[in-house]
């Protein structure tokens, strides 16, 4: 008896749906053919396989209405630098745009711009969103509201000094305001942004570290925190959830992960050296070891007035005697923070390292190249320095 039931109440649910189904296509064939008669009553209707497909996408936007006509966060007038990179498809900017939280549903916007039949007027450039748009707002800014933008190229292991002087010199924003924002951004972005979250406490607030490199398009004069925003989010974009995974498999925080990644970066001419190197220190820090990085006590040191540069290479009494927690020859451990801004290729071998018994490597001075010579014992570190060094 149960049974019999259970099968009466599940044919009336079936019927119920279909009936449901029925009358929502129905209402869409309805509008279509209204909105029809509307724009041309003298010219008969007759129904074809587009206009079936257009009352579908009808029905579909009629039954999720509020994703469409109601804003993310009707309260926040936040601007948010969109980049729209060149071949990107309607699939991969809806992701986007649900990943930054600017939408609810990619899939319903995917839909909207195809009822809409504005597929093909999308295209590359960089526009300024809200969340308090609507869906249909964001879809319409999208192809008409592209800025003028130019072209800056940020490099690896570039600190943010370095990074605010290029943008500086493209016209895009001055390196004073860019450096304001990015040097006290930490905590008043780790709401927006979840992995500048891990930080330690006493760590620097700078963002140092997470202004990813990459070719960008911004418009000239733009704000400092939109083009640190851009930068923030291209990094969330590129380190995916595979490498976070990763990152916690070897007990390490994002933020340590970036500060190794950053002496990587600085130290890696060769790109296939790049996991030898960062093998070479996570064995230094295993076996609790001073990392004794030169590029750390360069970042330390700053701006050389004499030669003009940032990077210049050491004297025997800056190794010993610069006072700083970032001289990894006096002070164990990760220093403070990152000391650039690293690569994909970087980060990727630090949680990917070269496994190795080298404590040691030596810049191959004889050879030219940039490449090293690695040595297990401190013996043949010094025979290396003697033959290969300077």
């Amino acid at each position: 008896m149960n049974r019999a039931i259970r099968i009466v109440l599940r044919l009336v649910t079936l019927v119920l749906t279909l009936s449901a189904v029925i009358v929502v296509i129905g209402g869409g064939l309805w509008y279509v053919w209204q909105d029809a008669r509307g724009r041309t009553p003298q010219v008969g209707y007759t129904l074809t396989a587009r206009k079936l497909q257009r009352a579908a996408l009808s029905a579909y936007l009629r039954f999720y209405d509020k994703d469409v006509t109601v804003p993310v966060d009707p309260t926040s007038a936040r601007e948010v630098s969109f980049t729209i990179e060149t071949g990107a498809s309607v699939s991969q900017v809806a992701d986007e745009l649900q990943r930054l939280n600017l939408i609810t549903d990619a899939g319903v916007f995917r839909r909207l711009v195809q009822f809409h039949g504005a597929d093909g007027n999308i295209e590359a450039g960089v526009f300024v969103l809200r969340p308090n748009m609507t869906m249909k707002e964001i879809m319409d800014e999208l192809q008409h509201g592209r800025l003028a933008t130019t072209t800056v190229t940020i490099l690896e292991g570039w600190r943010s000094e370095e990074v605010a002087g290029a943008l500086e010199e493209a016209g895009i924003v001055s390196a004073e305001a860019f450096l304001q924002v990015a040097q006290a951004g930490a905590g008043a972005l780790s709401d927006d942004y979840a992995f500048l979250a891990d930080r330690p406490e006493g760590s620097p607030t700078h963002l140092e570290g997470f202004l990813f490199p990459d070719t960008y398009q911004f418009p000239k004069d733009s704000e400092a925190a939109r083009v640190v925003g851009a930068m923030l989010q291209n990094w969330d974009r590129r380190v995916s959830t595979d490498l976070r995974e990763k990152a916690a498999a070897r007990g390490m925080t994002l933020y340590e992960v970036v500060t190794l990644a950053s002496v990587v970066e600085r130290e890696a001419v060769v790109d296939e050296e790049r996991p030898r190197i960062a093998g070479v220190y996570l064995n230094r820090l295993e076996s609790e070891m001073r990392l004794e990085a030169d590029p750390t006590i360069q970042y330390a040191l700053g701006f050389d007035e004499e030669t003009e540069r940032w990077w210049t290479p050491l004297t025997i009494d800056q190794v010993q005697n610069t006072d700083s927690p970032y001289n990894t020859y006096r002070v164990g451990g990760l220093p403070p923070g990152p000391i650039c801004n690293p690569g994909l290729a970087s980060i990727q071998a630090v949680l990917n390292p070269e496994q190795t018994d080298y404590l040691y490597f030596v810049a191959n001075q004889r050879a030219g190249d940039g490449s090293h010579v690695f040595a297990v014992t401190f013996d043949e570190h010094v025979a290396n320095v003697n033959q290969y060094g300077q």
